[in-house]
């Protein structure tokens, strides 16, 4: 069984780490992935200006790359304290951490990014700490947790408050 267990800052995503470790535990054909959607990468790395000319414009490109891969670096050692924290809730729990797996992911679309990698990882359950919602959000939806149960066909979901 594989499980994507997506992580943020909040204490609901520590309290769902600690609630996969001692409910899985025991179970040695459990496999997490610990999963933290970066903030999405400022408009200016997205597309450069562009010349009409071939080599300024392989040059322009070449540079955006470089400067996208360097943001994603300082964007992950930056952010890595928060998988390292729900690791860390996971192994006090008992489970055992050689069957977790660290990933980040980075788009606008934070419940898009999780599916995505819930398929392409071919994980079995996604399992998220509920955010705070307000109660107009959760009367008409749109937080990130109402957009994984509409659109995870397929996918066991659970949802830890």
């Amino acid at each position: 069984m594989r499980m994507l267990l997506a992580i943020d800052e909040s204490e609901n995503a520590q309290r769902a780490a600690r609630y996969v470790g001692s409910l899985l535990r025991e179970s040695r054909d459990v496999v997490v992935t610990l999963f933290h959607v970066l903030k999405p990468m400022p408009r200016a790395l997205l597309e450069h200006g562009g010349s009409e000319n071939p080599d300024t414009e392989a040059q322009l490109s070449m540079q955006l790359h470089e400067e996208q891969e360097t943001w994603l670096k300082q964007e992950r050692e930056a952010e890595c304290p928060v998988l390292k924290q729900a690791c860390e809730a996971l192994a006090r729990s008992g489970f055992d951490v050689s069957r977790v797996n660290m990933k980040f992911g980075h788009e606008d679309d934070v419940a898009g990014t999780i599916l995505e990698e819930a398929r392409l990882g071919q994980h079995d359950t996604i399992v998220v700490g509920r955010s705070g919602t307000s109660r107009m959000r959760r009367l008409f939806g749109g937080g990130v947790t109402d957009h994984l149960l509409h659109d995870a066909k397929g996918l066991a979901i659970w949802i830890i408050e």
